[in-house]
């Protein structure tokens, strides 16, 4: 459970501290974010019942 006004870095960070593979949430590689299928920043606010992705950058070619 995050605590009331949470933003995506608060449930990046909580992931994390789960270990195994999601410690990589806070690695050195780069995660981008969405909340709802939007692209989300870290300070973006998340609301009980939104869906939260973590995934790599992706480049097209």
């Amino acid at each position: 459970m995050l605590p009331e006004g949470g933003t995506v870095a608060d449930v990046q960070t909580k992931l994390a501290s789960r270990g195994g593979a999601w410690a990589q949430l806070t690695g050195s590689q780069p995660v981008l974010a969405a909340v709802n299928q939007a692209m989300a920043r870290p300070a973006t606010p998340v609301s009980p019942g939104d869906e939260v992705a973590f995934f790599p950058p992706v480049t097209g070619g």
